[in-house]
């Protein structure tokens, strides 16, 4: 896991337009948490994931290649990236909902085909 830094591409008296994502992806999924809620706990073999906070905060984990847990809270408008072959999940330190914004085999039926289940926390 790794944090990106987000940056405003434009602001005004209107407020700001800040880009989230300048990279081709195949989807965008909405998901919610309660308080507590662990998601995840896999590895996608071929896919990359953003992940971005709308509300509430996560305790993300993932994995290293040598098998070290690293580990960070995230809150509103903060957004991390899992790479292929990372295992990650995420914990609900409040009701949260975040969007994830994936590249590779990932979305609807295809879920299962490029995740495999772990238990990392």
């Amino acid at each position: 896991m790794h944090k990106l830094e987000l940056e405003v591409a434009h602001s005004d008296e209107r407020g700001n337009i800040m880009d989230l994502l300048n990279d081709k992806i195949d989807a965008v999924t909405l998901i919610t948490f309660e308080v507590g809620a662990i998601r995840g706990n896999h590895i996608h073999a071929e896919t990359t994931q953003w992940t971005y906070i709308l509300e509430g905060s996560v305790h993300a984990f993932s994995q290293d290649a040598q098998g070290i847990l690293i580990n960070q809270i995230f809150s509103r408008s903060e957004m991390f990236v899992s790479w292929p072959g990372e295992p990650h999940a995420m914990k609900a330190l409040e009701k949260s909902k975040i969007l994830v914004f994936t590249k590779g085999p990932r979305s609807g039926a295809d879920y299962s085909l490029d995740t495999k289940f772990i238990k990392l926390i």
